[in-house]
């Protein structure tokens, strides 16, 4: 009988430490690819894939051409199952394409209206409300965040500002460097759901921070989910229905929402997948597994298509949305409390620098990327153009920018067809 309890009692504890540890398996198989996954599940990708172009001035039709047979080659050179991009230009959406795969499995082509996950691109758009706030004096960014939101769940974020957070320097970690180790395990798992993000802060609230807010800077999506409550505390409401009123109706961004456990292809939103990490014929894809993102919902946790994030850029280029002198302090890369501007060039919610654009040159572009599971984003506003470019695969490269610089060609066609735009 003794033996019997002492059999129960082991079995019990390893079956309690199999299940702690799943996800601690998971993220290291799926993330890191540092132990393998299961050799079940993977699929080829075809080597033909359909594409498809909305273009609503037939006198761009040079650059739609261009840009559409640009991510033709660009999907089957980095072997996404599907890339979607979009531009704006002097105010609104002039073209998107696609081409490939919503799913692999079932073969559904993508759309210009798929939705993808865009990782960090969300900072962007968190940074648009945070601007709308400030334009209108709901919040001082050099204001303590106490002044937003009480109680504050670790009383060492009293010394934090709205400026720090969205720039990067306030001292919070990212996840790696998050030494709240509960919170820590939550995401590794990815299975908890949060309503709000107060909520989301007790993933972070007990971790150490790693400097004095403003003395330096660390990129850190907790930083922006912290920043979601502030503004969520400085209206009132909670975050998400703040994105609607100041972004998403103002923008008419009507796709862009709460990325779900994984893709829904009734509802538009593309299957992600993670690659064996090969090329050529020896690639192999596989579904991501489900994942609940909502925790870092402001930093990195929304689903939207190319075409919604550029009209979110034709916006922010608007005066009677943003004035000029607002928009150019949130363009404004930040400086450290020594005077030195930060290693990314970050301002407020977006990264501001010269890029080169083919057969046009050095241009100013304010952007932001994004890494998710199974997806990533792009956007970029060049506002001497009055033009803004996004682009969206549903997997991840092993270089971010492997998958960007599609941007850089498009954004070269529609420049060289300016004289078509007659932007006022």
């Amino acid at each position: 009988m003794r033996r019997k309890l002492i059999l129960m009692s082991v079995a019990t504890l390893l079956c309690g430490f199999t299940y702690m540890l799943w996800p601690v398996y998971q993220f290291y198989a799926w993330s890191l690819n540092a132990v393998p996954l299961s050799p079940l599940g993977w699929q080829a990708l075809p080597t033909k894939a359909p594409s498809t172009q909305e273009l609503s001035d037939i006198g761009l039709q040079l650059a739609a051409g261009q840009s559409l047979k640009a991510i033709e080659d660009h999907r089957e050179k980095i072997g996404a199952p599907a890339i979607s991009a979009a531009v704006s230009a002097c105010g609104a959406v002039v073209w998107a394409g696609a081409v490939g795969w919503a799913d692999l499995e079932e073969r559904v082509p993508v759309s210009t209206e798929t939705r993808f996950r865009i990782g960090s691109t969300s900072k962007a758009l968190t940074g648009t409300a945070l601007a709308r706030l400030v334009q209108r004096g709901a919040i001082d960014l050099d204001k303590s965040i106490s002044n937003y939101l009480e109680p504050l769940p670790n009383p060492d974020w009293a010394s934090m500002t709205p400026r720090q957070l969205a720039s990067h320097m306030s001292g919070l970690p990212h996840y790696k460097k998050n030494s709240d180790w509960l919170g820590l395990y939550q995401t590794l798992a990815l299975d908890v759901h949060y309503e709000d993000m107060y909520r989301a802060l007790g993933i972070f609230d007990a971790s150490e921070l790693l400097f004095e807010p403003g003395t330096d800077f660390y990129y850190s999506t907790l930083g922006t989910v912290l920043l979601g409550a502030v503004l969520a505390g400085a209206e009132d409401k909670p975050y998400l229905e703040v994105m609607h009123d100041e972004v998403f109706t103002l923008s008419g961004m009507n796709s862009t929402e709460v990325s779900p456990l994984n893709g829904d292809i009734e509802r538009n939103i593309a299957r992600f997948y993670k690659s064996n990490g090969l090329s050529g014929s020896a690639l192999r894809l596989r579904e991501w597994r489900p994942v609940d993102l909502s925790h870092r919902l402001p930093g990195g946790g929304f689903i939207s298509t190319p075409s919604d994030l550029v009209r979110l850029g034709a916006q922010f280029l608007k005066a009677d949305y943003l004035s000029p002198g607002v928009r150019e302090i949130f363009w404004a890369p930040q400086k450290l409390a020594n005077g030195e501007v930060n290693e990314q060039n970050y301002a407020l919610g977006w990264r501001v620098t010269e890029v080169e654009i083919p057969e046009v040159g050095l241009t100013k572009v304010a952007n932001h990327g994004g890494v998710s599971r199974g997806s990533q984003s792009w956007l970029m506003i060049l506002p001497e153009y009055q033009l803004s470019v996004a682009v969206n695969i549903n997997r991840k490269t092993k270089d971010f920018w492997d998958f960007g610089r599609v941007s850089l060609d498009i954004a070269s066609a529609f420049i060289h067809q300016q004289n078509t735009l007659n932007c006022e």
